[in-house]
């Protein structure tokens, strides 16, 4: 019998992968996530915002970092501005970053929905490339009828067709808050 669970675990990371991606994706409303792909150079390296400050949402639109070394604000403002998707202008008051968020215009929330988008191509793209390797697998193996490897073939196509869904799911409710006023 041909078992699909490696192959439902590995469609089910590049799920958690897509929905932690479409997290960072901008809203209009202010998410600490929205911050989570920010590098800052701190002691000589790059790491991520998250382990050179604590990161809270004051209320919807604005951001408040906190830095655990009150000497790297510099660093987190100029690391936070450089990041030129998330168009966001940091103001420090020396203890604290205050990061507003402005309002979306039409326009950018299409194109932030646009980028989404891209985003669903390469999480399917994901799950086309798990259904492959498993059809090669199924098909390489010799001691299976050919009434199992059809079986398999169909498990398989229906596990991507149910990830594939649920990645949709996720996209039109993440594109409806984009463009929810």
């Amino acid at each position: 019998m041909f078992d699909t669970k490696e192959d439902r675990k590995k469609m089910e990371e590049t799920v958690e992968r897509f929905k932690s991606e479409m997290k960072k994706v901008r809203t209009g409303r202010a998410h600490p996530d929205m911050l989570s792909g920010v590098k800052v150079e701190v002691y000589g390296q790059f790491m991520p915002l998250n382990q050179a400050a604590n990161i809270t949402a004051a209320d919807a639109t604005l951001l408040v970092v906190t830095p655990f070394d009150i000497n790297n604000i510099p660093a987190i403002s100029k690391a936070i501005s450089a990041d030129q998707s998330l168009g966001l202008n940091p103001s420090d008051d020396g203890r604290v970053i205050r990061v507003p968020i402005p309002p979306l215009t039409e326009e950018r929330r299409k194109e932030i929905v646009k980028n989404a988008s891209a985003k669903v191509e390469e999480a399917k793209k994901s799950l086309r490339n798990v259904r492959e390797d498993a059809r090669k697998t199924l098909k390489s193996a010799s001691d299976l009828s050919e009434d199992v490897k059809k079986r398999g073939e169909k498990e398989i196509d229906d596990l991507t067709k149910e990830f594939s869904d649920i990645i949709e799911k996720e996209f039109k409710e993440k594109s409806d808050e984009i463009m929810k006023l």
